[in-house]
């Protein structure tokens, strides 16, 4: 008969070779090294345990057929201490054949014992799924920034998987990059493109820095949310240790933003692939600095080479990146769950510290290569 159930070790190959064929779109055979980080990321991950597991569905034979991953994080909401669970990697073998086998999945998960539910990379299918369950959807956290840094380069970028030998032509994309830039007028700001040299505060100073003072500095960046990771520092050296590890993005770029004077007003963490969109990680900023800390960003990954910058949209950044030429698209929705109508009514109010590091996009389970 089939049903829902904890993952157990004896799962972990088919659950891989599942996600190789659904997220990975290969017929190959699931690489040992995925099944081993599927282990050590839904396995063997801390706080796992306790009712809080990644889920299986198996079919009548008892074989798996879908696969809901799940991994927990410590919260705290107005000084209470909580279990929060996050869920990502969704997947059934044939949702023809059993369209109700997601469904099972996400109610056994909303079912467990945490005290908050979410996931950033809600789908249309698992958006509605949510919300019939209880859930809402945080609809700015739910949207991507784009900022186009060199217009020609990023064009290019956008198309490389569909332009045959798209890398011959970066040349040319850089010549017309330059060019252009260094024809914009500096105090003006301009939405195709940033000009040579930038556009930031000269009273601030971006420095490059190691995982450990980044994760130093989240706590003092965090103190004004309303619900928030309660992070040890043994946790976050795992979180930072996997982000690090994507090299289909590019090396992690850890940065803080000071004033003159040495004190700390912004952070931010972002991939930086030379030529490509780097994708942003996570930005911090004290109150009323996350305009001149986007403005520190966009120029240090104008100086490293990138062709634009994208990320998750964090609410308190909103105004500020639509004074800065910045578009925003739909991406995976962020969505929240709780049987608790006062911390659901909070994680919607916020402010929340979600997604980034609080969420599942350091996990190399996105941008991590496996062979």
């Amino acid at each position: 008969m089939s049903g829902v159930r904890a993952l157990a070790a004896q799962d972990i190959s088919a659950v891989a070779s599942l996600f190789q064929r659904v997220f990975r779109k290969s017929t190959q055979a699931a690489p040992a090294s995925l099944v081993d980080y599927i282990r050590h990321f839904y396995f063997d991950a801390p706080g796992i345990g306790d009712g809080i597991h990644s889920l299986v569905h198996v079919d009548d034979a008892g074989q798996v057929s879908g696969f809901i991953g799940v991994h927990a994080l410590p919260m705290t909401c107005e000084g209470r201490q909580l279990r929060a669970a996050i869920c990502g990697s969704l997947m059934v073998t044939d949702p023809e054949k059993d369209p109700l086998a997601g469904a099972r999945l996400l109610k056994a998960f909303l079912d467990g014992p945490q005290d908050l539910s979410f996931s950033e990379s809600a789908n249309d299918i698992s958006n509605r799924l949510w919300t019939r369950l209880g859930g809402a959807v945080l609809t700015q956290n739910s949207l991507d920034w784009i900022r186009v840094i060199q217009p020609a380069s990023f064009v290019l970028d956008v198309g490389a998987h569909r332009i045959p030998f798209a890398s011959a032509f970066r040349a040319i994309t850089r010549g017309v990059d330059t060019i252009w830039r260094k024809r914009l007028n500096p105090k003006k700001l301009n939405w195709s493109a940033v000009p040579v040299g930038g556009t930031g505060p000269k009273a601030l100073e971006t420095r490059e820095i190691n995982s450990a003072q980044f994760a130093a500095l989240l706590p003092a960046f965090t103190t004004d949310y309303v619900l928030k990771p309660d992070w040890e520092t043994w946790w976050l050296d795992r979180v930072l240790a996997d982000a690090e590890n994507k090299p289909e993005l590019g090396p992690l770029v850890l940065a803080t933003v000071t004033t003159r004077s040495g004190m700390e007003v912004g952070a931010f963490a972002y991939y930086a692939k030379a030529g490509a969109i780097g994708r942003v990680l996570q930005l911090l900023a004290k109150p009323g600095q996350a305009g001149p800390v986007i403005d520190c960003l966009i120029d240090h990954a104008a100086a490293r080479g990138l062709s634009g910058l994208r990320g998750r949209l964090q609410p308190s950044f909103l105004d500020p990146m639509i004074l800065r030429r910045i578009v925003f698209m739909p991406s995976g929705a962020t969505v929240v769950h709780s049987r608790d109508a006062a911390l659901l009514k909070a994680a919607i109010a916020g402010p929340a510290f979600l997604n980034g590091l609080a969420g599942e996009e350091w996990s190399r389970l996105i941008g991590g290569t496996f062979a």
